[in-house]
């Protein structure tokens, strides 16, 4: 059984920096797809980035966080950490770490429980 544990997120000032992470366990990860979706109050799910195990220097990020977010991995720990800089309000959300052996997507995959993200302006 598939399990994505998240860590992280919180309250923070606009300008500021938070961290999430997520371990996978229960499976063979080494060539899966991880990421990460959003979603604030009233809309809809939304990707974030992804960060693929076999190619781990091509990631993919929203145009919304281009330049501010980093999506890295620790293979030893089957971690997906998201480095998220220069936060704004408009970054609100709870965040959800995804997985999955093919493509990433809103209604596919293995998820965690989500983690909440508040930027305060």
């Amino acid at each position: 059984q598939v399990q994505l544990l998240e860590s992280g997120g919180g309250l923070v000032q606009g300008g500021g920096s938070l961290r999430l992470s997520c371990t996978a366990s229960g499976g063979t990860f080494n060539t899966w797809i991880m990421g990460w979706f959003r979603q604030a109050p009233g809309k809809e799910r939304e990707f974030v980035a992804l960060f693929r195990w076999r190619n781990p220097s091509n990631t993919y990020y929203a145009d919304s966080v281009k330049g501010r977010f980093t999506i890295y991995g620790d293979s030893a720990k089957n971690t997906v950490t998201l480095q998220m800089n220069n936060l704004t309000p408009d970054d609100t959300a709870v965040y959800y770490c995804t997985a999955d052996s093919i493509a990433l997507g809103p209604k596919r995959g293995y998820w965690g429980q989500g983690t909440q993200v508040t930027v305060s302006s």
